[in-house]
């Protein structure tokens, strides 16, 4: 018998942040919401492409997320881009302080989520933003992979 996978669902992707920036330490944080906000969530609709992750005295709070107002909620709903806080052990907040202080690395989100018991979880990473010669030479390979894929079933 076959292990099942988890059933989580996936609502937004950061995909261009593997472009920009070398990602390194993935940690999975939860997400302080208002009820409209997992509302519109569980309708499967946000956006964390332009939002980071930054430091605000001892906490970390994702900023410019784009998280649209429940129709249903009417004169409740909350504000689309507000700054939400990120809900990590303090062991995890003091790491990652110290990385952006030190290290001069960006928390960036990669993926937010709801995991298998419906609760709001978003992935991030520490990152260090790359050069234009690194954007360049991912791009290579990655259309040398495409390439190559391409000859491979060609020559069966």
């Amino acid at each position: 018998m076959a292990a099942e996978k988890p059933k989580t669902k996936l609502i937004a992707e950061n995909r261009r942040a593997k472009f920009d920036y070398f990602l390194e330490d993935y940690t999975e944080a939860g997400i302080q919401l208002l009820g409209t906000e997992i509302k519109a969530l569980r309708d499967g609709r946000a956006n964390i492409a332009e939002s980071y992750a930054a430091v605000e005295g001892r906490e970390i709070v994702l900023i410019n997320a784009d998280i649209p107002p429940y129709k249903q909620a009417n004169r409740f709903n909350h504000e689309p881009r507000r700054p939400r806080k990120l809900l990590l052990h303090r062991k995890q907040i003091d790491k990652m302080i110290g990385a952006v202080q030190r290290d001069g690395q960006t928390i960036i989100p990669v993926k937010l989520y709801l995991n298998e018991a419906g609760k709001a979880k978003l992935e991030i990473a520490l990152a260090k933003g790359k050069k234009l010669h690194d954007k360049r030479e991912a791009t290579a390979q990655r259309d040398w992979q495409r390439d190559k894929a391409r000859l491979m079933k060609e020559r069966g």
